[in-house]
């Protein structure tokens, strides 16, 4: 999922802008300083393009961006000069917002106009409705283009990963599988033999403990080692922890 959000931040920024760029072009038949905008959008979108650009052999994912409207109950001021910017830690990913700022006007201002970017990609989506708490088979789910950005959640786009797993909640026909959507898996239960791993900068090592938590997929867990001292680490696997260090 990281790699599709890296992969389409150009596209993303590139169709966000030029989605701006045609509200602003309905702006143009309005005032005189719709030409100045213009180019301001388009220097922005060209800026934007070159973070976090795709490989050379990797297409960006399929964009559409919905533009907003600002609050009816702004009352701005005339400005001759509007420049557009991303506001900083912006994720243009499901809604956002773009800032436009007045650079030259009786007075300064600076508001956001609302937006939801979608981007559509490959992902695991169900064959059928499938029930909370039903087991995931081969058959109940396929290849379908969904909006990645539509859930926080990562999109699942491996089958090997999701067949046989349960399922949290309900899964409408066609809509594509998140991350969350699965329960986590409990690897062992408090009192069992587990195996443990630390590594670091050029070291590694192996042993054996006694869980005192259990071991749930993506919780930490307690263990007993030898000489009765309490470890903490992560569940990994069956019967397996990795030790933080």
């Amino acid at each position: 999922m990281e790699l599709l959000r890296r992969a389409g931040s150009t596209g993303i920024a590139l169709a966000v802008l030029l989605g701006l760029f045609g509200v602003f072009t309905h702006a143009r038949a309005q005032s005189e300083m719709g030409a100045d905008l213009d180019r301001q959008v388009r220097e922005l979108a060209l800026a934007a393009t070159r973070v976090g650009a795709p490989g050379a052999n990797r297409a960006p994912p399929r964009v559409e961006v919905v533009v907003g409207a600002l609050d009816p109950r702004l009352h701005l001021a005339p400005c001759t000069r509007i420049e557009p910017h991303l506001p900083p830690t912006t994720n243009l990913w499901g809604r956002s917002r773009i800032g436009l700022r007045c650079l030259e006007g009786a007075s300064r201002w600076n508001v956001y106009v609302p937006i939801t970017v979608k981007v559509f990609g490959t992902a695991l989506v169900a064959t059928a409705l499938l029930p909370a708490g039903s087991v995931v088979s081969a058959g109940d789910v396929a290849p379908g283009e969904i909006d990645l950005a539509e859930e926080p959640s990562a999109a699942l786009t491996d089958g090997a990963a999701v067949v046989g797993r349960t399922l949290a909640r309900a899964i409408k026909p066609g809509q594509g599988l998140r991350a969350a959507d699965l329960r986590s898996r409990q690897w062992f239960a408090a009192g069992e033999t587990v195996q443990i791993r630390a590594s670091g900068p050029g070291f590694s090592v192996a042993g054996e403990g006694l869980a005192l938590t259990h071991g749930i997929e993506g919780q930490t867990v307690r263990v007993r080692i030898e000489g009765g001292r309490t470890v903490t680490g992560q569940a990994v696997g069956e019967r397996r922890v990795d030790l933080a260090l």
